[in-house]
């Protein structure tokens, strides 16, 4: 697809805003500016059934050239809820029809697979925030992640001449583990194709499930490319991991254990945001039955594709994305999934690498869980915007998604972990290449707390590059 380039006027757009009391209400889709208070949710007017686009109106919205902004064009202080402007509802194609998904919610066949996550609370944070931090436990589904309940409902609900002919996803990994465990119970064959760059614990994890694997290209969009050809070609059925409406109904079955679990005031529900299609599913069950509670996504700060398009009004696509969370490292949310968002989401929150790191380790102390980043970016967007807006004694759950955590990035985690928590920092500076060069370097940085020190010199220049990491108790 060919894209149009955008520059944003100005570089960046920075947000920096007092604390104030969260709990001021708004009408849906008026004019929203970004505020330090964040708006209380309010019911929306809904129709009977999900509304499929008509098939002219897909392909003019298929040809259209996307707007292409870098993820720096968006951003704000760490627990701020942004993403939203005057421009979120300008053009929105009346309230989302979330009657018809709450009703297939409720009928959906998801439990022939998975099951009732756990609700559990998280005792430790609560004690640190003084707010009720409920932990929603998709990592403990199956294959470690939610994601197999959107690809078998979509699955469920094919023919038997599909069935037969099989089905094709592309994936780097959860969404791959979702559709081969549905085509294994379905008895179905199941081609996934993965980049080249995937880990080899991940495919032969797909593998194991009984899923033919095929890698190709270097990225996610030459795997969907191919996927999407092979589809074509060879009469499979391709399974989208967010942007289809069984898949959107699927994934909203988790909004509603959390309100069937959870009895009481509930303040906001945060979702970690990748394509869009669990936010949706939950926004779409939960704004019908609870339109008070919040619903709040969490994307990490270079990987923010759903604020953006918020902001914008439309969708577009990132520049470039980070990969560190790579379950939600998409450079462009679906149709559908930004249709419900744009209606029904309160906003969105974004985190730091760093702070996702600290909250893998906050999962581990309380419950001894190893998340995936992705997987730990609702707990980071959860603590953060309570910070934030200094919220006491409310309760909000934390959509804790998925596990599959690559063991060599381990290290990484633990040593960002800290930095996330603020107990430690990782330092730069240049060091002149001659005598007395590092008494005076001591003598600058005086009696601080320094547990690593890395000297890189190379011959070619005048100067080293001196790391030091600093220390100091909470």
């Amino acid at each position: 697809m060919d894209s149009l380039s955008f520059s944003p006027t100005s570089s960046s757009f920075l947000l920096h805003h007092h604390h104030h009391n969260p709990h001021v209400s708004r009408p849906a889709c008026h004019v929203r500016v970004a505020s330090s208070s964040p708006p209380s949710s309010v019911a929306v007017p809904l129709s009977s059934s999900p509304v499929v686009p008509k098939e002219k109106e897909k392909e003019k919205e298929k040809e259209k050239e996307r707007m292409v902004v870098s993820s720096e064009s968006l951003q704000y202080e760490s627990g701020f809820l942004g993403g939203v402007s005057e421009r979120t509802c300008v053009g929105a194609e009346g309230a989302a029809e979330a009657m018809g998904y709450l009703t297939d919610i409720l009928s959906s066949r998801v439990y022939d697979v998975a099951f009732e996550s756990p609700l559990q609370l998280a005792a430790k944070l609560s004690l640190r925030l003084d707010v009720n931090v409920w932990l929603k436990r998709e990592d403990l589904q199956p294959v470690f992640s939610f994601k197999l309940r959107g690809a078998y409902n979509m699955m469920a609900k094919l023919s038997q001449e599909q069935l037969k002919r099989g089905v094709i996803c592309s994936s780097a990994g959860n969404h791959a583990q979702g559709v081969a465990l549905a085509a294994q119970k379905l008895g179905c064959n199941a081609v996934i194709a993965m980049p080249t760059t995937t880990p080899e614990i991940k495919w032969k994890s797909v593998e194991r499930l009984g899923a033919r694997v095929v890698l190709v290209g270097d990225s996610y969009d030459e795997a969907q490319s191919y996927a999407k050809k092979r589809a074509e070609q060879d009469g499979f059925t391709f399974i989208p991991p967010f942007d289809h409406p069984d898949v959107i109904t699927g994934q909203g079955t988790v909004g509603m254990e959390v309100i069937r679990q959870l009895k009481g005031p509930l303040h906001a529900i945060f979702v970690p945001v990748g394509g869009g299609g669990l936010i949706a599913g939950i926004a779409a069950y939960v704004k019908r039955v609870r339109p008070e509670v919040k619903i709040i996504g969490v994307e990490p700060s270079d990987a923010n594709a759903m604020a953006l398009s918020l902001y914008h009004g439309e969708r577009i696509m990132l520049e470039q994305v980070g990969g560190f969370a790579d379950g939600v490292a998409v450079k462009e949310v679906g149709r559908e999934t930004f249709r419900i968002c744009r209606e029904l989401v309160d906003g969105v929150v974004l985190v730091s690498r760093d702070a996702i790191c600290a909250s893998i380790k906050d999962m581990f102390e309380e419950k001894r869980s190893i998340l995936e980043p992705a997987g730990a970016l609702s707990l980071a967007g959860a603590e953060a915007y309570c910070k934030y807006y200094g919220l006491k004694g409310e309760t909000v759950v934390a959509i804790t998604s998925g596990a599959n955590m690559n063991f060599d990035r381990l290290r990484l985690v633990t040593e960002l972990a800290d930095v996330g928590r603020k107990r430690e920092a990782v330092l730069a500076t240049f060091l002149p290449e001659e005598n007395g060069s590092f008494r005076r370097f001591c003598e600058l940085i005086g009696s601080i707390n320094i547990t690593e020190l890395k000297y890189r010199y190379t011959s070619r220049k005048e100067e080293a590059l001196v790391l030091y990491r600093q220390c100091w108790s909470s």
